[in-house]
């Protein structure tokens, strides 16, 4: 019984992480500022009903930013 209530919560646990990480998407946007950047991503975010993660940001002439869009 005790395998059994074991293997269910395993189960009902990966089913919770994978529902989760299905949605997961990088979107990326560049911008002559950081805050232009991340105007861009948050816009993109705001049309996906999603939050947003800022995953790496880099500039030189332009600033590139990556994120990863989350529900």
């Amino acid at each position: 019984m005790k395998t059994i209530k074991a293997m269910s919560i395993a189960a009902v646990a990966a089913l919770s992480l994978m529902s989760a990480a299905s949605f997961a998407q990088t979107v990326s946007a560049t911008s002559l500022t950081l805050d232009g950047a991340e105007a861009k991503i948050a816009a993109q975010a705001h049309q996906q009903n999603a939050q947003y993660k800022i995953i790496e940001a880099s500039d030189g002439n332009v600033v590139h930013m990556t994120a990863e869009l989350y529900k």
